[in-house]
């Protein structure tokens, strides 16, 4: 029986779906699932210092160098009172967490009143900006608007969330040695996506203040439309070279759901029941696939994977400048749109903002590092070495690594590299075994090797790709004539052999047979780009295991070396993970846990160690409350201690509220201050 959640509540709404993948997908864990030994369980010891507003994530957290905290407020609930209904962006004023000692543990939010609100163990949380705020060129604070100026909200069509409601990663970037002046680059998880430049300050008594007037929607520049413009900006990085990294967690990559693979719908010469969300992106109202009435007539019953994360599109070709013609009385149509509709390739990457400082920040979209459901990059210290997690259900873990360090390129689309994905080794992994017990042990397997400009143009070659192309591509109804009947039939051939003004699963195939044979430096010059704008797909065809379910905070102490750890949080550890097929097939824990890797020589890593491990679904709340639920974002102190914050599906808690954690480990050394 599935536990009636917030998660499982909520997801009937696509603002639910944010960070998590569709409800019903991965079920709750039930009572006959029995109790996973070590769950939970910590190496080391884990403090309460936040709970955040009622329906809110606690997303966003950034240290800075001097001790001050920052967080975002991302989609509170409505009914909780004013500050805490908006989404907005904070910090912890009060507190300073390299020069204080120690803090007293926060106490479970037990009342309506604590519920209702963000509490700190220490300090206030204040809010710098919020939803709605009027901040430079008379706009509002997160909100894209078209090139003429109209605000994307003003349009009929389906909503990936409210837009201007979803902060989420903080990076501060200093504009003077002291630190106490900068630049706080925030995201917003939308689409269209965004992300703010906000100039702050710290003055004399230690509070930081906004400057508003000067803060811009970078998604209303021309270099960020010039790059397609961002979806789902999620988490980041900031960079060893001092800029900020955006990543775009489009869950809408997915061309297959779950477990299936491309070869196993050659084989079954079908891809019903086995197609994912990608392969009806140019469809005219995309988002109607994942209703259940769509996936009941066309997909044998079976949702197609990352389909609410085309919530939205329509929006995003808006923003982009396409003539809206499925407009009709304030209700969004079928009417294709057609020149100016979003390349779905274009979206899907981590983006660096280069030249922070100067009017308008730079877009960098680093292609060569794969396309997915980004929830962060971790760069390393040596500026070539960069691990990418990815969020959603059967996802990989990815490795770029760049010929030279990134930031020597003088153009950065000159960037040269090599992508890999992971493959757990263990001989039987986890068969019958509680995670807390089990190291993966992985091995690299290299995808490919490109320059940036070479797969951006790759990427050019689908440009032109429209709604009107879905119709005329796989319909032989005249469209005009019979809108509706060449609707049904483009879905039914789109389900049954795949959309083909895309990649073509001949094309994943013929680069898989080649790559074994040959190496992925011996594969045909057309079938180049397969792993860099079908990486998922790719990386299931050789091997990769695509089984991590909800990989999403990753971080390493700034200036990590040999020997430092990368931390890697799992919200979840169910789906593919936990099934009886692949390379994992670990007991469920559905509150989530951490790995950690130690760098290696080269800056490698081979083992995730286990370190947090949440509860189970079934246990009570004497157990839940004390323990990290559905860890989301991970930010690694100066001094060793790691920052956890959740995303919490509540299962057995008394209370209904995400909470940030500190970790300390239990080998911690807190003269890492001072590194």
């Amino acid at each position: 029986m599935v536990e009636l959640t917030r998660r499982n509540l909520m997801a009937t709404s696509v603002a639910a779906a944010l960070g998590a993948s569709v409800s019903g997908v991965a079920s709750a864990q039930s009572d006959e699932d029995g109790d996973t030994s070590g769950a939970p369980s910590v190496k080391g010891e884990i403090e309460r210092f936040a709970s955040t507003a009622l329906g809110a994530e606690v997303t966003g957290q950034f240290m800075t160098q001097a001790g001050t905290l920052f967080f975002s407020l991302q989609h509170p609930s409505r009914m909780n009172p004013a500050p805490f209904n908006s989404g907005g962006i904070g910090y912890v004023s009060g507190y300073n967490f390299y020069e204080n000692d120690g803090f007293d543990e926060l106490s479970v939010p037990n009342t309506n009143e604590e519920q209702s609100k963000v509490r700190v163990a220490n300090g206030e949380y204040v809010l710098l900006a919020q939803e709605g705020d009027n901040i430079a060129n008379n706009e509002d604070l997160g909100m894209p608007v078209t090139p003429e100026g109209f605000g994307v909200e003003e349009f009929a069509g389906s909503r990936y969330t409210d837009l201007g409601y979803t902060p989420d990663m903080n990076q501060f970037v200093p504009t003077n040695d002291g630190g106490t002046e900068g630049l706080l680059f925030t995201n917003f998880e939308s689409s269209p996506g965004n992300v703010t430049r906000m100039p702050i300050s710290q003055n004399d008594d230690g509070e930081w203040h906004a400057d508003l007037e000067n803060t811009i929607n970078l998604a209303n520049t021309e270099a960020f439309r010039d790059v397609g413009g961002t979806r789902i900006n999620c988490y980041g990085d900031l960079s060893p070279w001092n800029t900020a990294i955006s990543s775009e967690e489009e869950y809408n990559h997915t061309r297959l759901s779950y477990t299936a693979t491309t070869s196993q719908i050659v084989e079954e010469g079908s891809g019903i029941g086995l197609i994912g969300a990608a392969q009806f992106f140019n469809r005219p109202n995309p988002a109607t696939v994942g209703d259940s009435e769509w996936y009941e007539e066309y997909n044998d019953g079976v949702y197609p994977q990352g389909a609410f994360a085309l919530s939205g599109v329509e929006l995003h070709a808006y923003y982009l400048g396409a003539d809206p013609v499925d407009q009709d009385d304030g209700e969004n149509t079928t009417t294709p749109i057609g020149e100016g509709y979003p390349n779905q390739y274009r979206t899907g990457y981590n983006v660096d903002l280069r030249e922070p400082d100067s009017e308008t920040p730079q877009p960098v979209k680093y292609y060569v590092m794969g396309r997915s459901a980004w929830e962060a990059p971790d760069a390393q210290e040596d500026q070539k070495t960069v691990y990418l997690s990815t969020d959603g259900s059967n996802k990989g873990f990815y490795k770029f690594v760049a010929d030279e360090e990134i930031p020597s390129y003088d153009d950065p689309m000159a960037l040269t590299g090599t992508l890999y994905v992971a493959e757990v080794t263990n001989e039987d992994p986890g068969k019958g075994k509680p995670p807390a017990s089990t190291e993966l042990e992985l091995d690299w397997i290299p995808l490919g090797s490109a320059s940036n400009a070479e797969v951006e143009s790759w990427i050019a070659e689908y440009d032109d790709i429209t709604q009107v192309d879905y119709l005329e591509s796989h319909a032989d109804t005249d469209w005009e004539e019979d809108l509706e009947a060449a609707l049904k039939e483009a879905d039914e051939e789109v389900v049954a052999n795949g959309n083909q003004d895309y990649v073509s699963n001949e094309e994943i195939l013929a680069w898989a047979e080649q790559h074994e044979e040959n190496g992925p430096d011996g594969v045909d010059e057309e079938l180049r780009r397969i792993p860099f704008i079908e990486t998922r797909a790719a990386a299931k065809e050789v091997g990769g295991t695509v089984e991590f379910r909800k990989s999403e905070g990753i971080d390493s102490v700034e200036g990590a070396e040999p020997g430092d750890y990368v931390y890697l949080g799992l919200s979840e550890v169910n789906d593919g993970m936990a099934d009886e097929e692949g390379d994992l097939q670990l007991d469920r824990v559905d509150g989530g846990m951490v790995y950690r890797a130690e760098l290696e020589a080269e800056y490698d890593i081979s083992t995730l160690e286990p370190v947090i491990v949440g509860p189970d679904g079934t246990d009570p709340a004497d157990v839940a409350d004390g323990a990290v639920v559905n860890v989301d974002g991970i930010f690694v102190l100066n001094d060793g201690r790691v920052i956890c914050s959740e995303d919490a599906d509540q299962y057995g808690r008394s209370y209904p509220n995400d909470c940030m954690y500190i970790y300390t480990p239990d080998d911690s050394d807190h003269s890492l201050a001072d590194k």
